[in-house]
């Protein structure tokens, strides 16, 4: 088991605590699943978390805030343990993030399913001209009458092919870029929704292009006000993106744990690599870089939990950390394991390929500094 004196940092209650310690029995008799059939795997996690209860984390019932250390905890130690699990777990919390915090009571209805694990939830934002410029979306959403009217793509969306319920961005044109974006939910059995194209990653689950040809969808589907729809995934991102960084927390101590037990029994000229003071030195960074992504990480998620509006600043840093760092403690881990270290179906191979994405969704390490840079910029 991975290093677990952090639960005593002052971030965390005494729940949080008890939570983490079901949570790696749980992890541990449960997981990993066998991935040969991703989209199979995905469905089953996904009722597999709900039967045990920790989905009922990916939403907060009218008047409660959703606990972002608890997200965070969850996504990490799901990580540490399968990659695909944090994955199914995370796509219901991002899914209905939108639902969570801007949703009506019906449209709330769809939460109930999601967080027993009855039914699959995915976040469609990206298009093909957009990813990290959400104001520049492009698939429309045209009033007609009591309903609206969508036509256009998304890429890159993940849960894309399997999801029963899409939380979709369309441009409804209330005003110019961001302002005239609204939220929609569309059920994956609608007249005119389809899957164009699934897509393959190196690091396998289902993503998907979807079209939207003639949608149509009443108007009780839009989520909060018209035009207030980039406002709604900012928020959820707000809150999800330091999540993104727990799950690369996850990967990174694992890959670090691999490595303590490779270099301890691994022996060259008759004595453990760990003897050797350029093997103590990666280790050495990689433990920094571990704990340095965990105090931000967890500030981020404290300091949202404690009320603070949105901790944009916060979360940016600890995704755009806790990613980059995470990839390098993994490339040592690699490469400590010499060989063994690129064979395929290995430990610390897989988790080379896991962690590369991290850096790229819910915005990529570039767009995180130039969030982080305008924030100190407009703070002084």
């Amino acid at each position: 088991m991975a290093d677990a004196s952090f639960l005593n940092w002052p971030f965390f209650d005494d729940r949080h605590r008890e939570l983490a310690t079901r949570l790696e029995s749980w992890c541990a008799a449960n997981l990993p699943v066998d991935h040969g059939d991703i989209d199979a795997a995905c469905r089953g996690l996904v009722r597999l978390l709900g039967e045990a209860g920790w989905l009922a984390h990916t939403g907060a019932s009218v008047g409660e805030a959703l606990d972002v250390r608890t997200l965070c905890l969850i996504r990490e130690t799901l990580a540490r343990h399968d990659g695909l699990a944090d994955f199914a777990f995370a796509m219901q919390g991002l899914g209905m993030g939108a639902v969570t915090l801007f949703g009506d009571a019906p449209q709330r209805e769809w939460l109930a399913a999601t967080r027993a694990g009855e039914a699959i939830s995915a976040f469609a934002l990206t298009e093909p001209a957009s990813g990290s410029d959400v104001a520049n979306i492009a698939l429309r959403a045209r009033q007609d009458g009591e309903a609206y009217v969508l036509d256009g793509e998304k890429t890159w969306i993940s849960n894309g092919g399997i999801a029963d319920i899409y939380v979709v961005f369309a441009r409804t044109g209330e005003a110019p870029g961001a302002k005239g974006v609204s939220a929609f939910l569309v059920p994956a059995d609608t007249d005119g929704f389809s899957v164009a194209e699934r897509l393959n990653v190196m690091a396998p689950h289902p993503l998907a292009r979807l079209k939207f040809d003639n949608v149509r969808i009443p108007t009780t589907s839009r989520i909060g006000a018209a035009g207030a729809g980039f406002k709604i995934a900012m928020s959820v991102l707000d809150i999800f993106r330091s999540t993104v960084g727990a799950a690369a927390l996850g990967f990174a101590r694992r890959a670090l744990d691999e490595t303590l037990t490779r270099v301890r029994e691994r022996e060259i000229s008759g004595a453990p690599l760990a003897d050797l003071q350029m093997v103590q030195g990666h280790i050495a960074d990689m433990a920094l870089d571990v704990d340095a992504a965990a105090l931000l990480i967890y500030r981020a998620a404290w300091t949202k939990d404690m009320g603070a509006a949105r901790v944009s600043r916060e979360a940016a840093m600890a995704k755009l950390f806790a990613t980059d760092r995470a990839q390098d403690v993994i490339d040592r881990a690699v490469q400590l394991h010499g060989g063994d270290g690129v064979r395929s179906g290995s430990v610390v191979e897989r988790l080379y390929r896991e962690i590369r994405a991290l850096r790229i969704y819910e915005g990529a390490s570039d767009v995180q500094r130039v969030v982080i840079a305008r924030q100190t910029l407009g703070s002084r």
